[in-house]
């Protein structure tokens, strides 16, 4: 241990193991607390110039009050891979943005590239909050004029909700349950849900459509299916318009290259498969860990189907369209084709031009062998089908972003707080 330059004190009469333990706790506190603090205050004070930069050029705050011809979504989770891109579709189509994050899995650096990318006065606003603070949620409503709400914001690991159940079911079945009740409090009619297709389980009859009972066999898929049954009771007795997407895995990013996935590193071992592909291929770690092999599929491994996140942005703005208020709809969104794991790291391979190794390993806990969409329902209704469903070269759009961007987002990219 280092004194720093100080006096030593004269001796003191001995005290009791305990409290010079607690003395000694507190004394390592002190330098996080204050560096969190700091921090804290730093974050804040970004959000602040945010806030101001996008305001009306004549000073008023624009966001609080309904404007004819613009809708107001409210987007929670913005500043994550799935939530930025569907902000920055609803920019392009000229739709006002709010969004709130935590930044405890999103990245600020991907606020800061829409912000550069739709500059104009009253057309984006960051909001830092937590959406389990439900005075903070509700304050939040009461000071803007919202007409819709997509709410992505949701912790969303398989294998991390089976080591930490409770965690999800706060974040992801709690939290809706505060964003609906401020939905009611204030008067917002159309809610556009991102939920799973873990809340189907492990079906026995492949493809899996809207009808196929859900039995979700980890915490994740519980968590959001306990979200949806709360969102349709409470739509029985509103007049609230419900769209409510079960999507599967996502992959890609944005074709232009200004959004990607930048996951937290400390989060590798539950991350997407994509980016444990990508960090293989870039050397981040020395090689890709597949996890089952002994499934009831063709080759052994699990068998998903991976749906382009344009694609699925596109779902969202399609869906948004065509809520209605007192109606719920309910569609799957995936491609209608499933691939193998081993399929994918082929694909990846090809993608990024490394031979990635593969270490295969045993199961992951909570996960199922095979699981498709049957997506025609979506394709009826609503006119929606995916378009990017050449494997290769959405890994390949996604791997390019990655090159250009080995830290993601940069030092915003990491947690703040």
């Amino acid at each position: 241990m280092f004194a720093f330059g100080r006096r030593r004190s004269p001796p003191r009469a001995p005290r009791s193991p305990g409290l010079i333990g607690m003395d000694q706790i507190e004394s390592r506190r002190r330098p996080h607390l204050l560096a969190k603090v700091l921090l804290a205050s730093f974050l804040t004070i970004l959000c602040i110039v945010i806030l101001r930069h996008s305001s009306g050029s004549d000073g008023s705050n624009v966001f609080s009050r309904h404007e004819t011809g613009v809708t107001h979504v409210l987007v929670t989770g913005g500043a994550g891979y799935i939530g930025s891109h569907a902000a920055a579709r609803l920019l392009r189509d000229s739709h006002r943005v709010t969004i709130v994050d935590n930044l405890s899995r999103g990245n600020l650096g991907a606020i800061k590239v829409l912000q550069k990318q739709f500059p104009g006065p009253g057309r984006l606003q960051f909001i830092y909050a937590d959406l389990g603070d439900s005075g903070a949620v509700n304050k939040i409503f009461a000071e803007n004029a919202f007409d819709a709400v997509m709410h992505f914001a949701a912790v969303a690991y398989v294998g991390e909700s089976t080591m930490d159940p409770l965690r999800y079911y706060h974040n992801i079945t709690s939290n809706t349950l505060i964003v609906l009740e401020a939905m009611a409090t204030h008067g917002v009619k159309k809610l556009i849900y991102s939920s799973t297709c873990a809340t189907y389980g492990e079906p026995s009859k492949m493809p899996i459509t809207e009808e196929t009972p859900q039995v979700p066999i980890n915490p994740y898929g519980k968590a959001k299916k306990m979200a949806e049954d709360i969102i349709q009771d409470y739509s029985r007795k509103s007049e609230i318009g419900v769209m409510i997407l079960r999507y599967f895995n996502v992959i890609g990013s944005d074709p232009e290259g200004r959004l990607g996935e930048a996951p937290r590193p400390e989060l590798r071992e539950h991350g997407r498969i994509s980016g444990a592909c990508f960090d293989a291929a870039s050397g981040v770690i020395p090689g890709l860990k597949v996890r089952g092999t002994d499934y009831s599929t063709p080759d052994g491994t699990c068998i998903r189907d991976y749906i382009d996140v344009t694609d699925l942005v596109d779902a969202h703005v399609k869906a948004l369209a065509n809520a209605r208020h007192s109606e719920v709809h309910i569609y799957n969104v995936g491609t209608g084709k499933g691939r193998s794991v081993k399929e994918f790291v082929e694909a990846c391979k090809a993608a990024t031009g490394v031979n990635i190794t593969v270490e295969y390993l045993d199961r992951r806990p909570g996960d199922y062998a095979e699981v498709y969409s049957d997506p025609s329902k979506i394709y009826q209704e609503l006119n929606w089908t995916a378009k990017y469903t050449d494997l290769k070269k959405s890994l390949s759009i996604a791997w390019d972003w990655r090159k250009k961007h080995p830290d993601g987002y940069g030092f915003s990219s990491r947690a703040i707080i």
